[in-house]
């Protein structure tokens, strides 16, 4: 098949996706009032953010990440805001003991668990590839093994509650892309792990579901420090990408695509002409920004 037709076959599908995509909405914030949700990564960017929608809509919330200062001021914004409950759990997600033990306080100050939203990551660079595959191992453990560590942790209150798991990756979990080697491989595992694991609750009708979101370029400060203009399309508000997580977890989506336009449509085309993708994405970059690995 010529490329002309490939495309042309994808432009369709796209408006078929965005046709069925966009008339799948019922959300409402009641949904998750009285829910009792545990959010990680959420002392900034879209965990932060997370905690406040939740907050508005009366959950009990449960948030976690490695700076107890900036986790007490979340805490204390979701109380004024109208969280029907609001804890926090300071430490490190490569000490798959106190991964397990976030899962447990939430246990033992809620009873249950309604929701786990999984979105912390760890220190990673935005570079070529240096060869370092240690540093490949230990963003592993911090970005899959504590999401997999948590879940089974968590399995036993979802099955009682027919719950969800919300898993936060990335575009560059779906194509691979220069700069974020490390990240990339974790953020593929993630959606293998996760795939395979929806799909076993299938077989088994274990009524617990399975969100992967994929997300493009948000304006964390941590993600817009870190690619310094290199990448050239704008970032997308951290605010609506949070809200838009929270709703398809609630809704029980097999997946989210925010924003859509700069991750389900670029999709369509990585089966069909992908090399005309890597040469859409690698236009979007502009290497003389990038900065000299420290």
């Amino acid at each position: 098949m010529s490329l002309l037709s490939k495309v042309s076959v994808a432009l369709i599908a796209i408006l078929l996706a965005y046709y069925l995509y966009s008339g799948y909405d019922a959300f409402e914030p009641s949904m998750l009032k009285g829910k009792k949700v545990i959010v990680t990564g959420a002392s900034s960017g879209i965990g932060e953010q997370m905690a406040y929608h939740l907050a508005q809509m009366g959950s009990h919330i449960l948030i976690t990440a490695r700076t107890e200062e900036k986790l007490k001021k979340v805490v204390e914004k979701c109380v004024k805001l109208g969280a029907a409950s609001a804890y926090y759990i300071p430490g490190s997600m490569d000490n798959m003991t106190f991964a397990k033990q976030v899962v447990q306080e939430g246990k033992r100050l809620f009873g249950g668990l309604d929701m786990l939203i999984l979105n912390h990551i760890g220190y990673t660079y935005f570079n070529y590839f240096d060869g370092d595959v240690d540093h490949v191992r230990n963003l592993l453990e911090i970005n899959v093994l504590s999401y997999a560590t948590m879940t089974v942790e968590a399995l036993p209150m979802l099955k009682k509650s027919n719950g969800n798991v919300v898993v936060v990756s990335s575009f560059a979990g779906k194509v691979g892309l220069p700069f974020t080697v490390p990240y990339s491989t974790t953020k593929f595992a993630l959606d293998g792990f996760f795939s395979s694991l929806r799909m076993e609750f299938k077989q088994q009708k274990t009524n617990v579901s399975v969100t992967l979101c994929v997300i493009s370029y948000i304006d964390t400060d941590s993600a817009v420090n870190t690619v310094s203009g290199v990448i050239q399309q704008p970032a997308a508000p951290k605010e609506e990408c949070a809200l838009e997580i929270i709703k398809g977890g609630a809704l029980r989506k097999r997946e989210v695509y925010y924003q859509y336009q700069a991750t389900k449509i670029p999709l369509l085309l990585r089966d069909w002409a992908p090399e005309f993708l890597e040469n859409l994405v690698l236009m979007n970059y502009d290497v003389t920004k990038l900065k000299q690995k420290q």
